[in-house]
């Protein structure tokens, strides 16, 4: 499957989209969709020593639009603590549109679950991390995420759960 962006390389655009039958992938857009960030004991926690707990979160959702166009949202939320107390919160959302066309259903939410959060990723990584910077904080580089390992584990659960249901019944 051939993968794109909106312009050929020889920066003709109107060869793109183009149905020739095979299948593609194109970003047709992408765009922040939502960004907050909150450090709510400045400027106390600045001068504050130790290491901070981070944790993160992140969630990818899917949802068509029309005709083979696809939005694509990965979200990440991460906050620092320093024992009890809470040194930043960042919540941010990055999305896309993409066109998929000429892929079976079966391939169609791996595409959409996988390989559209693995472009989309590079890009929120630097707005956590301009965020955190922007915040008086060392910029939080979030680590590579393996969203097809994250997709067969998802898949495990969900094959996993009417198994319990079953055994419980």
């Amino acid at each position: 499957m051939a993968a794109s962006d909106s312009t050929a390389p020889n920066g003709d655009s109107s060869n793109i989209g183009a149905d020739d039958g095979s299948p593609s992938l194109v970003v047709a857009a992408q765009y922040l969709k939502d960004l907050s960030f909150e450090n709510p004991r400045a400027p106390q926690s600045f001068g504050e020593a130790g290491q901070p707990q981070i944790a993160v979160d992140v969630n990818v959702n899917a949802r068509a639009l029309e005709n083979s166009l696809y939005e694509v949202e990965l979200s990440v939320s991460a906050n620092a603590r320093r024992g009890a107390d809470v040194l930043f919160v960042v919540e941010s959302t990055y999305a896309g549109a993409f066109q998929i066309r000429n892929v079976p259903e079966e391939q169609l939410e791996p595409i959409m679950l996988v390989e559209c959060p693995r472009l989309l990723f590079p890009f929120l990584r630097q707005v956590i991390a301009d965020a955190t910077r922007n915040g008086n904080f060392p910029p939080l580089m979030l680590e590579p995420i393996d969203f097809f390992a994250v997709y067969q584990q998802r898949l495990m659960q969900q094959q996993a759960q009417p198994d319990a249901e079953t055994a419980s019944a």
